[in-house]
């Protein structure tokens, strides 16, 4: 769990990020989160955090990114409850656009070849977008 939760944190991360170069926003709880997050983070694993801010620019190693999030989780209770609250704070989202933001990234979580440490992608990326599709937008369409 605390596995799956580290990939919601990092991919609202990249999220965030993808959507602050259009014109769309995110809840001022959200970027609360994200910051207190990283901010956290950097204090157990700096290295981590600078990787992850440059993503999507530069390629991110996801599996190595998500072991060393979850591992700094695991050490340190800050840590694990920063990437709780930023969790909790994703899955409230209410913007469509960030929505589709996390569902890319697991997509992109999918394309990623497997590494010998175990993670399965698939399965991963697939609990990721189980978590966000109570939060998509799937009222019936009307016109007027």
């Amino acid at each position: 769990m605390i596995f799956e939760t580290a990939a919601i944190a990092v991919g609202t991360i990249i999220a965030t990020k993808a959507l602050e170069k259009t014109t769309e926003k995110v809840t001022e709880s959200l970027v609360d989160k994200t910051g207190k997050f990283l901010v956290t983070l950097k204090k157990q694993s700096p290295h981590t955090v600078a990787a992850i801010e440059k993503a999507p620019e530069q390629p991110l190693d996801y599996g190595k990114a998500l072991l060393e999030v979850e591992s700094a989780a695991k050490a340190n209770p800050e840590v694990a409850e920063a990437i709780k609250e930023l969790a909790e704070a994703a899955k409230a989202e209410p913007n469509p656009k960030f929505i589709q933001s996390i569902q890319e990234f697991a997509d992109t979580l999918k394309s990623q070849p497997q590494q010998p440490n175990s993670i399965n992608y698939q399965n991963l990326a697939d609990e990721i977008k189980n978590v966000f599709q109570g939060n998509t937008f799937n009222a019936p369409v009307t016109f007027n």
